[in-house]
């Protein structure tokens, strides 16, 4: 239970947006990678998508490349995001078929497992699996920090 601040939430997360000069390739790493869907999009001044993940918009893309703004190599202090995620075994069997690199995990404990892969602008992305749902190999229980330099 958090604080209680009089009624006031700031309930769950309900977008992520990266800015990028990639946008063709990140639309498809999304689209083709972790199944999301490009949907619609308010008709902004600037080019962009948005991607979709059981009828929300999740991952906002902004095109920078008409602008002078420089592409980021990463997502910054922000280390990684991540997904509720089904379907452990296939995604990994999708990760290997598309060629990306990616590392499964189990958190200790072992009720959580993990894959974390990145976007083609290096956003790390983690998909969480509750492993009481899940069916196929354990991965190796890890208790290190994933991407820690």
């Amino acid at each position: 239970m958090g604080v209680d601040l009089g009624g006031v939430s700031v309930g769950v997360l309900d977008h992520f947006n990266i800015r990028t000069r990639k946008l063709t390739e990140t639309v498809r790493f999304y689209e083709d990678v972790l199944g999301l869907e490009n949907g619609a999009r308010p008709n902004f001044a600037f080019p962009g998508a948005w991607m979709y993940s059981e009828g929300r918009p999740v991952v906002h893309l902004v095109d920078i490349s008409p602008t002078a703004e420089p592409q980021k190599p990463d997502s910054g202090v922000v280390h990684h995001v991540a997904f509720v995620s089904r379907g452990f075994e296939a995604m990994k069997q999708r990760l290997t078929s598309k060629g990306m690199k990616f590392d499964s995990r189990q958190v200790p404990g072992g009720d959580l497992w993990q894959i974390f892969v990145h976007d083609p602008n290096g956003v790390m992305i983690e998909l969480n699996y509750e492993a009481a749902r899940e069916q196929g190999t354990a991965p190796a229980e890890m208790a290190d920090d994933i991407g820690r330099q």
